[in-house]
């Protein structure tokens, strides 16, 4: 498949710490895949770095073929990369429906035209027209960690970028949020997923890699890696290709 969104020889610092070394990562059109690893692995740098937060070589990072590396995040959204960040980070005194609204305002602004509207976003998550008028920081967990995924989804990304989405969350309330992935893919949108959860992370995607140290040391399809490849992948060993 023709990768819509990858990675070549992607290094990336912080100051004088460097936390990626020639990281290889790649997703099709309407593909998935899952990047796993311990805490401090690269896996969020990984995306902050494609976004644009932080500054990385232009041929490291291409959109359709086209180096996009180092483009400003905003630029990224028009580009149509968008970002369900860890922590959700949303608009606190602002309604469910108005912390929409921007998406909807942004992508507007941006040209960025698609196929996601309100109404199709309620079908997805039912919740979010139920509580339409609630402040977010009256939600729960899970109902936040769904406006903020309905936000990413308004801008009308070609590719979806998630950090951590199921991160302090009930196991019914992260079955619920993963049952949307496929309809989300549906539409051809590509999604990487930092996931903590290996069996998660393998049940929803279609390739996984398992980084280390700022390096990925397993790749291959979700279906055919098993448990004993990634614990060896976790603590170390050289780079596999299953």
């Amino acid at each position: 498949m023709t990768a819509v969104l990858s990675s070549h020889g992607l290094v990336a610092r912080y100051g004088d710490f460097q936390a990626l070394y020639g990281v290889d990562i790649s997703v099709a059109e309407g593909e998935a895949v899952a990047l796993i690893g311990a805490n401090g692995a690269g896996k969020s740098t990984f995306l902050r770095s494609v976004m644009g937060l932080l500054a990385v070589k232009p041929d490291m990072v291409r959109l359709d073929g086209q180096p996009i590396g180092g483009t400003p995040t905003d630029k990224m959204v028009q580009k149509g990369v968008a970002i369900v960040p860890e922590g959700r980070r949303l608009f606190t005194g602002m309604s469910v429906e108005d912390n929409l609204r921007v998406a909807i305002d942004q992508a507007d602004r941006l040209g960025r035209k698609g196929g996601w509207t309100m109404e199709r976003l309620h079908k997805l998550f039912p919740i979010l027209k139920d509580k339409a008028r609630t402040d977010v920081q009256n939600l729960s967990g899970g109902q936040q960690q769904m406006v903020s995924i309905g936000r990413a989804l308004l801008s009308q990304p070609r590719v979806l970028l998630c950090d951590e989405i199921s991160l302090g969350l009930a196991p019914k309330v992260i079955r619920e949020i993963y049952a949307a992935l496929p309809e989300i893919r549906a539409q051809g949108t590509a999604i990487i997923l930092v996931e903590q959860d290996v069996g998660l992370a393998q049940s929803a995607s279609d390739r996984i890699f398992c980084m280390l140290e700022g390096r990925v040391t397993l790749t291959g399809a979700s279906s055919a890696i098993t448990r004993e490849q990634i614990a060896e992948a976790y603590f170390g060993g050289s780079h596999a290709v299953v």
